[in-house]
């Protein structure tokens, strides 16, 4: 208990330094408040967008779009990758067909082949929503791969001398023991995806946060950017916590003996 109030305290203490520096350097002008924005100005220009809109479309509508390409991209990646991980890790056959194209694809940055895309499905949410899904499959279905195949034979062999069967083995005994990892590869999916969305948004849309942070670059208004930062930061901070919250409820026995 008292570890876990330090903690607090010092991540406190971390955002609050962060914040005075930041009021301090530009109270003091170290450096032009074209380059970096004071925290009032910032602000300010929260408060106005917020009330406003950006370019007559409200902030929450730019919020909306991002997060709609984003949850419809990550729920595919999760419904194709896990089933696919899971098979592959379970059979080498599937393995042989399936791990190649992924570790070609892995190392490869997203937007590398978004202009291919862009060239076969356009420039509407079709295009963002395809490229979301392939940039966060790879981290699920390794993650996925991995998980099966470090599945305790004894867990296996218990529940095939009490007289499972192959299903219910899958279904009772390796999917459980898997689900661990499967959530870490979703969280570092859905952070993939989250920076893929921005980086695609700014290559090719008209709405959407990073759409925002990019046109707002263009006039020189870091205020705006720096709102649009601290928006992703937020939303990406909370995004992670849901996944976090369902983690929690699927896999309770997680830190327990």
């Amino acid at each position: 208990m008292r570890k876990t109030i330090t903690n607090k305290i010092l991540t406190a203490v971390t955002i609050a330094a962060i914040f005075i520096l930041w009021y301090a350097v530009t109270k003091l002008e170290l450096v032009s408040s074209v380059m970096i924005p004071s925290p009032k100005k910032v602000f300010d220009t929260s408060v106005l967008i917020w009330n406003e809109g950006y370019k007559e479309v409200s902030i929450l509508k730019h919020l909306f779009d991002s997060l709609e390409r984003l949850v419809i991209a990550f729920f595919i990646a999760v419904a194709t990758a896990v089933p696919l991980g899971l098979a592959s890790g379970y059979s080498s056959k599937i393995a042989a067909v399936f791990e190649p194209v992924v570790e070609f694809l892995r190392p490869l940055p997203p937007l590398a082949y978004y202009t291919l895309i862009v060239l076969w499905m356009g420039i509407d949410n079709s295009s963002k929503i395809a490229l979301l899904a392939l940039a966060a499959f790879a981290p699920i279905f390794i993650s996925c791969v991995g998980a099966m195949q470090t599945v305790k034979k004894d867990y296996i062999n218990h529940a095939m001398m009490l007289g499972a069967s192959k299903w219910q083995i899958f279904f009772y005994v390796s999917f459980p023991s898997c689900l661990p990892e499967i959530f870490i590869g979703i969280r570092t999916a859905l952070g993939v995806a989250y920076t893929t969305l921005v980086a695609a948004e700014m290559v090719a849309a008209v709405s959407g946060i990073g759409w925002l942070v990019l046109d707002a670059s263009r006039f020189l208004r870091s205020d705006i950017i720096f709102m649009g930062i601290f928006l992703m930061g937020i939303t990406g901070i909370l995004l992670d916590w849901a996944v976090r919250l369902v983690e929690q409820k699927v896999v309770f026995w997680k830190g327990r003996d």
